[in-house]
């Protein structure tokens, strides 16, 4: 028999909605923590910017067991996402499980010789209150602490009427009217917030970057959409993944000119539908080499207004503010009413001890998690929605059905300690060695691997589906529908 157990869902966004539903159906009791006043995560109305859509279509783009409406559109805009991840917390009746306005202060191991945290948790503002969980899931993802930068001038520039911002601060084009705008970054958000500046008449609009990377238009082409060329298997099999035996070695080295060739003519046809050299924003990386889950979607009409001169692209980065004016790195003075710093998040897990941060983090930054999701040195606790990829809703699902059968013993292939760590050394090598692309986001990356990290997680629970059929399983993006039917072919329980 399973023991019901008292579990901590820390985060009530995408990831924090499957961890909920996925314990409280197997029976757990679980308490979702979320610092917010409200659920939703990046797609929550406070932290989003004007006309923020999904990067992925919305078929993948959503949990096993409920489609998105018919009438979205395919790539859906924040308000419907939000409307979409609402509905199922309502489905499943989460919202009686979640404590708003929740912020986990602290956590250490408990003292009274039971297995389990203890986090001390402050709700409204107020004082501290420990309590006690069996378990807890972090579900805070990687896009939960703004990373917030300064620079030599800031505040004589906001003293004399200057505005600087986060992008996630960002909520009303008025405000870019008749105003110099400087954007600090080359992510998707930058460029959305860049095109939305010009669309609300800006005075003038300036986009500041390091380098430039290669980004994917929705449509290859005009005519293929980008979900039939990164998201199929037989796409992912063009890049060497981790743990590959001396035949599927030989495989791709035998395929590698082909390969090469595959790169490069979507290289040169990228390059021709975006104008990357009219612009001079052609990247001087192979585009295999940058492909994992921080591979931008084209904001449309980006490179248009950019070979129009609507948008001034400068690359180096900000030195300082002057009273009206940003100077560059290069040498370069922007005239600048407002700055918006689209410089992303940072990962962290701030209430985490020391002692254990430093079991889970490498020197260099990579974490150390077990399929993404679990480390063998930190007992009772699991990562949901760190294992991010090009279909961020269905992995947070499939690592919540993981852990949860990782927490009770139940893995149809339940690891011992010494297997997850050198699992976890293997990866570390493969990422250092192999794929220096994978170090992204702190290792915590599964794309463009999405199949293999699935497959992996069911080989673990054990499921007797698995495939749909050839054609399907090399040239189709991940199935939804099929994918719930796969998770319930897994090991079923109850805890009581």
């Amino acid at each position: 028999m399973i023991k019901k157990k008292k579990v901590a869902i820390i985060g009530c966004g995408v990831s924090g909605l499957a961890a909920g539903k996925i314990f409280k159906q197997i029976g757990h009791d679980i308490v979702i923590l979320e610092r917010s006043h409200d659920l939703g995560g990046v797609w929550e109305a406070s932290v989003s910017y004007p006309d923020v859509q999904t990067q992925s279509p919305k078929e993948l783009y959503r949990y096993t067991d409920k489609a998105m409406p018919e009438e979205y559109p395919e790539w859906p805009k924040g308000p419907q996402v939000y409307d979409y991840l609402n509905g199922y917390a309502n489905d499943y009746q989460l919202r009686d499980n979640i404590q708003f306005n929740a912020v986990v202060k602290n956590m250490a191991r408990r003292k009274d010789d039971k297995p389990g945290w203890t986090l001390g948790i402050s709700t409204n503002g107020g004082d501290t209150v420990k309590q006690d969980f069996d378990f807890v899931c972090i579900c805070s993802g990687q896009f939960s602490q703004k990373n917030i930068i300064t620079h030599d001038g800031q505040d004589a520039f906001i003293k004399a009427g200057g505005q600087v911002m986060h992008s996630s601060e960002y909520k009303d084009p008025n405000i870019l009217t008749d105003k110099h705008v400087t954007v600090l970054g080359f992510s998707k958000s930058a460029t959305d917030i860049a095109v939305n500046a010009v669309k609300a008449n800006a005075k003038s609009v300036n986009l500041v970057y390091r380098k430039s990377v290669w980004r994917i238009p929705y449509f290859i082409g005009g005519l293929i959409n980008f979900k039939n060329i990164l998201y199929i298997r037989k796409q992912e099999n063009m890049f060497q993944a981790w743990g590959l035996t001396k035949w599927d070695k030989f495989k791709y080295a035998i395929a590698t000119p082909f390969i090469w060739a595959n790169w490069r003519g979507l290289e040169s046809l990228l390059t021709i539908q975006l104008k990357l050299n009219k612009t001079g924003l052609r990247p001087t990386t192979k585009i295999e080499d940058d492909i994992n889950c921080s591979v931008p979607i084209v904001t449309p009409g980006f490179f248009d207004l950019v070979a129009k001169g609507n948008i001034n692209t400068v690359q180096g980065t900000y030195q300082s503010y002057q009273t009206d004016q940003i100077s560059l790195t290069g040498g370069e003075k922007l005239p600048t009413d407002i700055s918006i710093l689209a410089v992303g998040y940072k990962l962290g897990i701030p209430y985490l001890p020391q002692e254990y941060r430093d079991k889970l983090i490498e020197h260099d930054g990579q974490y150390r998690l077990h399929r993404i999701i679990a480390n063998p040195d930190l007992p009772d606790m699991g990562f949901i929605g760190f294992n991010s990829s090009f279909c961020t809703v269905l992995a947070a699902e499939m690592g919540a059905n993981w852990l949860v059968r990782y927490a009770d013993g139940m893995l149809a292939n339940q690891p011992s300690n010494q297997e997850m760590t050198d699992n976890i050394e293997m990866n570390l090598d493969w990422r250092r060695t192999k794929r220096p692309a994978a170090k992204v986001y702190g290792g915590l990356c599964s794309a463009p691997f999405h199949f293999k990290h699935f497959d992996e997680l069911l080989d673990d629970m054990g499921a007797k589906i698995r495939k749909r059929n050839v054609i399907a399983e090399n040239m189709a993006p991940p199935n939804a529908d099929a994918y719930g039917r796969y998770l319930k072919s897994t090991v079923q329980y109850k805890a009581e």
